[in-house]
């Protein structure tokens, strides 16, 4: 017997495709992961494996490993008879988090300057672009993934591709302390101070950049406003049918 088709386009998770098993868990992966991290989903959000199952056209068993992968990403919380839902990092989580990007971003800047070019740095100013056109549209959302984005590039310059993957995790779970705890434009990084970094590196400023980043990534933290907000209810379908047309392409 079939499974049946979800009413999401999954693209290459069609079963007539013949992608395996470890394919479709992966594009799951991928969906549920942006999802969580472009802040459609909200922490303390329930994700169960029933409505995951019938919304991507796959078994519980599929969805249950893709939630335990995410739930070793610390994006998910998964308790006993309870469930799975999108994580809600505490506020020593939310410090933590901050603490460890200083140590790791204001680490590899000398790397970053060493091996700075002008077209990864035009790379770069394109997503500072970018980021100031969804400010200037309020979008939030946007506005923090590519703030995210930024810093997670920014670190890939110093082609150290452990680094740059364990901030990128660190990125990640920043998204969901600033979900829980930020003010409406909390978070994400004012565009033109973007500027100012990338200006301090093209000049081969280590020290410079180094002190931003430190000053930076404090001003980010202190713009979180640690206070406790109960989850809005939504659409579940709905917002993975969002986020499914939106990594199409149509946003």
């Amino acid at each position: 017997m079939s499974k049946k088709r979800s009413s999401i386009d999954l693209g290459p998770m069609q079963a007539e495709d013949g992608i395996s098993g470890s394919g479709r868990d992966e594009a799951i992966y991928r969906n549920l992961y942006s999802a969580i991290v472009e802040n459609h989903l909200e922490p303390g959000t329930k994700l169960p494996e029933d409505t995951l199952a019938e919304a991507f056209g796959v078994s519980r068993t599929s969805i249950r490993k893709v939630l335990q992968r995410l739930a070793y990403e610390r994006l998910v919380d998964i308790r006993l008879n309870r469930g799975a839902t999108v994580a809600q990092p505490t506020v020593k989580e939310a410090r933590d988090v901050f603490a460890a990007r200083r140590i790791v971003e204001c680490g590899v800047i000398p790397q970053i300057v060493a091996k700075a070019t002008s077209a990864r740095l035009d790379e770069l100013r394109d997503i500072v672009r970018r980021e100031h056109e969804a400010e200037a549209r309020g979008d939030r959302r946007e506005a923090i993934y590519l703030s995210g984005e930024f810093h997670v590039a920014l670190a890939r310059m110093a082609d150290n591709e452990a680094i740059a993957d364990f901030l990128a995790g660190l990125v990640s779970r920043s998204s969901l302390v600033i979900a829980t705890y930020g003010a409406p434009m909390a978070g994400s990084c004012r565009h033109s101070e973007h500027h100012d970094v990338l200006d301090l590196i093209a000049s081969g400023d280590v020290e410079g950049a180094r002190a931003w980043m430190e000053r930076h990534l404090k001003d980010v933290e202190r713009s979180v406003v640690l206070v406790e907000e109960e989850p809005s209810a939504l659409d579940l379908r709905k917002v993975l049918d969002e986020v499914a047309r939106r990594h199409r392409g149509e946003r």
